[in-house]
């Protein structure tokens, strides 16, 4: 076996000489991020035999891996002891193997195929949902194991920067490298990320310096309005209270209960695996032991069933049936009655007033995935449900129970319709103060 020098970037040296669990590299384009870590683990596979297993959040074909970088960095420094086939890499000396799957594909039966991998790459990291992560890091449990990440992060609250990056410990190496950094970085990037800055100071940090995209850009949400919500100290309110109904459409879905009062959300309650009549028992319980100003159910697909056995149960003055898709109360601002829901939730977030959620990170990826974007007509419309799902990797039930809360202002009690509140009131059910404001 050949000697070869790697021409790796100094930064990098700790992925070869330092042990740690976690190895995170993050920043702008140029870096050589994926260079060093190809090289680094061609390099170390020559040394001893070790599985390394490089994967993505999806991977629809061999193409769509870091297979055929692995495989010119191979030809590049004529390493002849690998052997390259459609879907492997082997090392003939030290059987060291590589392997590409994509993260979504992996489920209960096969996740175990994972679990003897020495060493796991994430590549394009920040595309990672929340559920991938969860069900990936507890795999990886061979002996001295590590998990290597590389991404250019795209938002505050990107899943893999939540869970490794934001508050790293003993074993956790987080570096950020750009192309100031990277010796070997040609000319042509350099020029183009000089002008950059010149031209587009902000595009600049995030494409070139690894700053998370701005907010207003694509994104609904603020990252920081959800936080300050969810970092306030506000008692609940003695506010109608509203109970918003997300309807799970598909086995993997959740249904969810939200429960706001004002500026109040006092909790969420998840079920799965109902169907519509014992969404209706569910939804009855709540109405008759805590009594509601209003409940907004998202009647679309099977949701319009449980809309109709409430109906039939007496509760029709207080259940008001939603389309996500039908025309927004104001049509000239919205493009249906969802953009139009979600945003009376960003104003709510955002306004002067101070607000509160309930401190639930998958509360807060759901509520800053979702993207926007104008029709024709200049009114705001948000991505599919879909494409969120696809992204995060489940329905963002909760935040979607939440944005019904907002389907049509409430502005007090329907008290001809109920007695006084029982002392169980909803503030019992999540064990929470109340206090004698209102708003």
């Amino acid at each position: 076996m050949n000697n070869i020098i790697a021409k790796i970037p100094k930064i990098f040296a700790p992925l070869i000489k330092t042990k740690k669990r976690y190895k995170l590299y993050y920043g702008g384009r140029g870096g050589g991020k994926s260079y060093a870590f190809a090289d680094s683990l061609l390099f170390l596979g020559r040394m001893k035999k070790l599985r390394i297993a490089c994967m993505r959040e999806v991977q629809d074909s061999i193409k769509d891996s870091v297979h055929k970088l692995l495989s010119d960095r191979i030809s590049f420094y004529q390493l002849t002891d690998y052997k390259v086939t459609e879907t492997q890499i082997i090392n003939k000396i030290t059987d060291t193997t590589f392997i590409f799957k994509g993260l979504q594909e992996q489920n209960a039966g096969n996740i175990k195929s994972l679990e003897g991998i020495d060493i796991v790459w994430l590549e394009e990291a920040q595309k990672i949902s929340k559920l991938s992560w969860d069900v990936l890091n507890p795999t990886i449990r061979k002996a001295g194991s590590e998990i290597w990440i590389s991404m250019n992060r795209e938002a505050e609250n990107d899943p893999i920067w939540t869970a490794v990056g934001a508050n790293p410990d003993e074993r956790t190496l987080v570096v950020k490298v750009n192309y100031t950094d990277n010796p070997f970085c040609p000319e042509e990037l350099k020029y183009m990320a000089e002008k950059c800055r010149r031209e587009n100071p902000e595009d600049y940090e995030h494409i070139w310096l690894g700053a998370p995209m701005a907010t207003g850009d694509y994104k609904l949400m603020n990252y920081k309005d959800v936080r300050r919500a969810m970092d306030a100290i506000l008692m609940a309110t003695q506010s109608p209270l509203i109970i918003g109904i997300d309807v799970a459409r598909f086995g993997d879905d959740h249904t969810v209960f939200c429960f706001r009062r004002g500026r109040y959300c006092t909790g969420f309650k998840s079920f799965a695996h109902l169907d519509n009549v014992a969404v209706a028992n569910q939804a009855t319980f709540f109405i008759r032991e805590y009594k509601p100003a209003r409940v907004f159910v998202d009647a679309g697909g099977v949701g319009g069933g449980v809309v109709d056995i409430l109906n039939d149960r007496g509760f029709k003055k207080i259940v008001r049936p939603v389309m996500f898709g039908a025309k927004a109360l104001r049509d000239d601002r919205y493009h249906n009655r969802r953009a139009e829901m979600w945003d009376e939730l960003r104003l709510w977030l955002s306004g002067e007033q101070e607000v509160y959620l309930p401190k639930d990170e998958n509360l807060t990826t759901e509520l800053c995935a979702v993207n926007k974007k104008y029709d024709s007509a200049g009114r705001l419309q948000l991505e599919e449900k879909d494409e969120i799902k696809k992204r995060l990797g489940h329905s963002p039930d909760t935040a979607d129970a939440l944005a019904l809360t907002f389907a049509e202002p409430v502005y007090e009690r329907t008290s001809n319709y109920y007695d006084e509140l029982p002392e169980n009131s909803i503030e019992s059910l999540f064990r929470v103060k109340k206090s004698n404001s209102s708003w």
